[in-house]
């Protein structure tokens, strides 16, 4: 009997599991890394042991350390979570040579699962239909489009779409580089790419009696460099005969190796609805919760009493009910190639009601750091339809309270709404095809809620700093009105993300209550909310600032300003072509040739940043000559700081007159953008 648990992960899976092992009356024993001392698993554990180290080969990836850690805390079980060592038969070894219970699959399945190409040869065995493997030494034109995927892991690392075989071997050498980085294995694998197809899975559960559970389809097509995003369960528009079909295979794939606990076999299903195997994760998946909801269980319970030796309660699952639909809360900015964000998380509140989920690592007041996945949180909604749970989850996303760093919530709220979604035309290629309008600047009607809420944020403002006659909680001063009419005093913002500015006139009245020079009625203002009624409607913002930003909520979407000074410090200018770090990262390599004096073209790689478990290329603003460089292989960088600078070459210059003009700087583009214009 499993008394005390160690989880050998961190944030939300770590909190997650937590959270079962008190309903069961199990203590909790969490590690962590020094850039997690003060994260919320560690808050949640009933003990926590240290990992010295930030990065996680020197922490999470070191089984010696975790092993030792539940000794010392006296735990007699270890759960991996998902990710980091989850998959690693080593490790599961390493728990159970301790005397440890592991909770997962045998050793042995672990083993012949771990490895993607020994996995395709075993269901190939099995009869398990999947896509023929392409050795990339000897690829040709054929062959493309190719994917690369790791061996090792899962979660998008190390996985690459190869479309011209010239670019073939440097991709397979940097998604080896990934792999090695996330998961101790460099080893790579291609297959042929299969273009406008579905990612559907199966979830199977098994006890070491021979029972094995399929428990329905979840669809996870939405998916941002190889990552899921929004995932569902039951996966929509699939017929009977597929849905059998699969959940055969997924049956014969864990039979085949003796499998034991949780896992989920992956597809791949064409356009044409043929279905061929992917891999098989020999873990808890991240989207697993849309499953417990439609089957009304608790997946990490199970998990426990099998690995405590107990049969599945039943022979057959429970019968499914209703639909669910999953997010991947990400603090990254969807707009600028995904670029993942840190910093402080000010508030963070998801609306509590029926139907609603959160599984989270972080509550308002914790740090966004850099050495992690940037996932905040996974919100959940489960209805009786399809359509009632993505209009729940789009709503409950919409009304949420998110203070800190850019997020992708917006394009949550906007991919949930997309008629392709909501139809159930669902593909891998759904962002290729839709992030633009996705993520697009807004129609006018969107400009003017914008507007509006910038309105709200000037008049709270105001508000804030009138006399404490007006109830304002500054001092009373002489002379709040006067009899003639003066010019509107103004408040500059500017929108986060996207940069538009607005200004935001209004005059004082004789009540010292402000009020706005467009129009607007003044039904409430005071430092922290304002009502205003427009053409005829009436509408309540919540105004929280935080220094110079100004988040205005309201219940349909909120919105980030930043309020800006009178006058622009000259100090604060940037060198045009100047190409800045985007995150604070660690630089890792450098393209081929690049010194001062070389020439460069627009768009071009110049230097590669590790951040966040993920490369990041730092693209040329334009075509012309790199007249500084301040970035080498292994150097740390800030947010913000100097890498490089970039002067445009003339359009139409002799080579004398490039030699003795300056060059034009006029076009400066921010590094982390994939196109620019010269």
């Amino acid at each position: 009997m499993i008394t005390a648990l160690l989880v050998a992960n961190r944030g939300e899976i770590a909190c997650r599991i937590f959270r079962t092992c008190r309903e069961l009356g199990i203590s909790t024993v969490a590690v962590y890394s020094d850039a997690d001392a003060g994260a919320l698993h560690v808050r949640e554990a009933d003990t926590a042991v240290r990992l010295p180290g930030y990065a996680p080969g020197d922490t999470y990836l070191r089984g010696d350390l975790l092993v030792a850690a539940a000794l010392a805390a006296g735990a007699d079980a270890v759960h991996p979570g998902y990710g980091f060592l989850s998959e690693n038969a080593g490790f599961a070894r390493a728990v159970q040579d301790a005397g440890l219970v592991w909770v997962g699959p045998p050793v042995k399945a672990i083993e012949l699962m771990a490895s993607k190409t020994r996995a395709k040869e075993l269901m190939a065995a099995a009869d398990v239909p999947l896509l023929a493997p392409v050795d990339p030494a000897a690829a040709t034109a054929a062959d493309l489009p190719l994917l690369l995927k790791a061996a090792a892991g899962g979660g998008g690392r190390g996985m690459r779409i190869v479309r011209e075989l010239s670019l073939l071997q440097q991709e397979v050498t940097a998604a080896s580089a990934e792999a090695a980085g996330a998961f101790g294995d460099g080893e790579v694998f291609a297959e042929p790419y299969v273009e406008r197809g579905r990612h559907v899975e199966v979830q199977v559960m098994a006890d070491g009696q021979g029972t094995v559970w399929a428990l329905g389809t979840r669809d996870c097509s939405l998916q941002r460099r190889h990552q899921k995003v929004i995932e569902e369960a039951p996966a929509p528009g699939l017929d009977d005969g597929l849905r059998g079909r699969l959940r055969d295979a997924a049956v014969a794939a864990a039979q085949a190796v003796g499998y034991r606990g949780a896992g989920t076999v992956e597809f791949l299903v064409s356009a044409e609805g043929r279905p061929y195997f992917l891999e098989m994760n020999t873990r808890l998946q991240v989207e697993h919760p849309v499953t417990e909801a439609v089957f009304g269980l608790d997946l990490v319970a199970l998990q426990l009493r099998t690995a405590e030796g107990e049969p599945l309660p039943a022979a057959a699952p429970p019968e499914p009910s209703g639909h669910a639909v999953e997010a991947r809360l990400y603090a990254e900015d969807p707009a600028r190639d995904w670029q993942p964000q840190t910093g402080a998380l000010l508030l963070f509140e998801v609306p509590d009601e029926p139907g609603i989920r959160l599984d989270t690592g972080y509550t308002g007041g914790d740090t966004i750091g850099v050495h992690y996945d940037p996932m905040l949180a996974k919100v959940i909604a489960h209805a009786p339809t399809r359509t009632e749970a993505v209009r729940l989850l789009a709503r409950a996303l919409e009304r949420a309270r998110i203070h800190g760093p850019v997020t992708n919530r917006e394009l949550l709220v906007s991919s949930l709404r997309h008629p392709d979604f909501t139809a159930g035309r669902l593909d891998t290629g759904f962002y290729d095809r839709h992030l633009a309008a996705l993520t697009a600047a807004g129609t006018p009607g969107e400009d003017s809620a914008r507007r509006l809420a910038a309105t709200a944020a000037a008049l709270a403002s105001a508000a804030g700093a009138a006399p404490a006659a007006t109830g304002g909680p500054g001092p009373a001063r002489f002379g709040a009105w006067r009899n003639l009419a003066s010019a509107p005093q103004t408040r500059r913002y500017r929108a986060e993300p996207g940069g538009t500015e607005y200004e935001i006139a209004y005059r004082t009245g004789r009540d010292g209550a402000p009020a706005p020079e467009t129009g607007e009625r003044v039904l409430a203002a005071r430092p922290g909310a304002v009502t205003l009624e427009t053409g005829g409607v009436t509408r309540h913002f919540t105004v929280t600032t935080h220094g110079d930003r100004a988040y205005v909520d309201t219940t349909s979407g909120s919105y980030t300003f930043t309020a800006l000074p009178r006058f622009t410090d000259p100090a604060e200018r940037t060198e045009p072509g100047s190409l800045l770090a985007p995150m604070p990262g660690t630089v890792v390599r450098l393209a081929d040739g690049l010194a001062p004096g070389a020439a460069v073209e627009a768009g071009q790689p110049l230097i590669w940043l590790e951040a966040m478990k993920m490369e990041h290329r730092i693209l040329a603003p334009a075509s012309g000559t790199l007249t500084a460089l301040h970035a080498a292989p292994g150097l740390q960088v800030e947010v913000g700081a100097l890498l490089a600078v970039v002067q445009d070459a003339p359009a139409h210059a002799s080579a004398e007159a490039c030699a003795d003009a300056p060059a034009d700087a006029s076009a400066h583009a921010p590094a982390h953008q994939e196109e620019t214009t010269p």
